[in-house]
């Protein structure tokens, strides 16, 4: 499993270093790689691969557009790090953008990087058609602003410290985190050209998968050890969070994430031993300790 992900690291980090050094260089590119690399561990680019690859789609298209995502995913660390926001001095074991470059710099690289992941997706490299890409995009569009991770983040916040119920907290946290992941699966479906009902199918299969990673980010917060994860852990208790985990208790989050993984193996029966990345997927986001 740790091969595949740093195989998929190494190629989408060499696509992303390629294509900055192809852009004119401006005060805000140092700032942006600072935020971008060496990146996290990829994994909604490995899940956006594992179903890729049960629909056949060339790894290399899905390189780039997962190169895309993870713009995305950098830029809403960036922003969640902020003191306006989650506060967050420790990101990926380094200092938080904003500590390194300012607040200014650390927001304006972030919204640079949010508007670059359309770049990549609409390059001519990416070898798909215009049709194609205009759905990718409105569909990654639609992930990342008020209806996905930025609505996700305004309900975070305003949640804090007080009594939320679990539809509420499962909404919250499938928009906040799940919607990328529903990206990473409704995306091989669309360039396929699949209809709405299996595009759907897809979708929901990812926000489950969000919704698996966002409560195993909750638990090592709550065990954790911050060396190994790279960022202050046990903070989401002093703020107040609203979390699965805070509502329903340590044991039973982690029954729920079984739960999860039970159901989105059983959807995708159907593919047989193709399933088997996606599988080995699943069990790794819940045991992984950073």
């Amino acid at each position: 499993m740790k091969k595949k992900l740093n195989k998929i690291a190494k190629d989408t980090n060499q696509f992303l270093r390629k294509f900055l050094s192809k852009q004119k260089n401006s005060k805000l590119i140092l700032a942006m790689n600072y935020g971008l690399f060496p990146g996290g561990k990829k994994i909604r680019s490995k899940i956006l691969i594992d179903i890729g690859s049960l629909l056949s789609i060339d790894y290399k298209s899905l390189i780039k557009i997962g190169a895309a995502v993870e713009c995305i995913h950098a830029y809403s660390l960036i922003h969640d790090d902020l003191p306006c926001m989650d506060d967050d001095k420790i990101r990926r074991g380094k200092p938080s953008t904003h500590i390194k470059f300012g607040e200014s710099t650390a927001v304006l690289a972030g919204n640079s990087l949010l508007t670059m992941a359309f770049e990549i997706l609409s390059s001519p490299n990416l070898k798909l058609s215009e049709k194609i890409k205009i759905n990718i995009i409105k569909k990654l569009s639609e992930s990342s602003g008020h209806l996905g991770i930025a609505g996700g983040q305004y309900l975070d916040l305003s949640y804090e410290k007080k009594k939320i119920s679990r539809n509420k907290i499962i909404e919250m946290e499938i928009k906040k985190t799940g919607k990328l992941f529903s990206f990473c699966c409704a995306a091989p479906a669309i360039i396929k050209k699949r209809n709405r009902k299996e595009i759907k199918f897809f979708e929901n299969i990812g926000s489950n998968i969000g919704l698996l990673f966002q409560i195993a980010d909750d638990l090592i917060d709550f065990k954790g050890d911050s060396k190994k994860a790279g960022k202050k852990t046990g903070k989401d208790q002093k703020k107040g969070k609203a979390t699965l985990l805070s509502l329903i208790g340590y044991s039973n989050a982690i029954k729920y994430c079984n739960k999860i993984i039970l159901e989105v193996n059983k959807s995708l029966e159907k593919y047989g031993s193709n399933s088997k990345n996606i599988k080995e997927t699943l069990y790794y986001i819940l045991n992984r300790d950073k």
